[in-house]
């Protein structure tokens, strides 16, 4: 997917998108194919999907709230909710989401310090002054944000138990697979209601075999 095609599913999914959001979004493919060539945090076979497979796949995510809880996403537009983005590797969804989101607050965490060196350098190169880089464990965060994110970094079961305290409104999870029997699981093992626990197919919203099977997991604090 080259960029021009990018931008108008972005337009088409989430409106017209500021000049400097359109300026950031475009210098990915060569920030990152400068960082990768130092330090591998995406498959080199996959940089060329990288706006289909990791930007496109990350604003997923503002594309459930545009869609489903328009209020939410207007309170991320108005900078009114804090996010961690819970293994974050590159910057993946973080990144694509604070370009998108600049008035919202993102912290960017992962326990690998080269790719939080990456996510950093990219930050840093799009001049995101609403991001911050923290090389640790979720676990061992202090801080409670609104919202925690992330793509598919462990299986919901084991995924819960490390930011459980972390959030105060929800989480929002892309997950790939067999999505009702870990809910199932994660539920029974945290005694979690099932009610508080919505699942949106990205595949409905993002057309292509890459989105095939791919949900959003949608966890509310309970």
């Amino acid at each position: 997917m080259t960029y021009p095609e990018f931008e108008n599913i972005a337009v088409r999914l989430l409106g017209p998108m500021s000049p400097l959001a359109a300026q950031r979004f475009a210098a990915l493919d060569a920030l990152y194919r400068e960082w990768n060539a130092k330090i591998n945090v995406i498959s080199r076979k996959d940089m060329d999907g990288l706006y289909e497979h990791h930007v496109l796949h990350s604003l997923s995510i503002a594309v459930y709230l545009k869609t489903v809880l328009p209020q939410e996403f207007a309170r991320w537009a108005g900078g009114e909710v804090s996010v961690l983005d819970v293994g974050t590797g590159g910057g993946f969804p973080g990144i694509p989401l604070a370009i998108l989101f600049p008035d919202t607050e993102f912290t960017l965490c992962d326990s690998v310090g080269k790719k939080t060196i990456v996510a950093g350098a990219v930050a840093k190169a799009l001049e995101l002054s609403n991001v911050r880089i923290v090389n640790d464990r979720a676990e061992n965060l202090v801080q409670r944000y609104n919202y925690v994110v992330s793509r598919a970094v462990a299986s919901l079961k084991d995924f819960y138990p490390w930011v459980r305290n972390s959030f105060t409104d929800r989480i929002l999870y892309l997950r790939g697979g067999d999505i009702a029997t870990e809910i199932g699981e994660l539920a029974a093992r945290f005694k979690l209601k099932t009610s508080g626990i919505g699942v949106w197919p990205v595949f409905g919203a993002l057309s292509g075999e890459y989105f095939d099977e791919k949900w959003l997991v949608d966890i509310k604090k309970g």
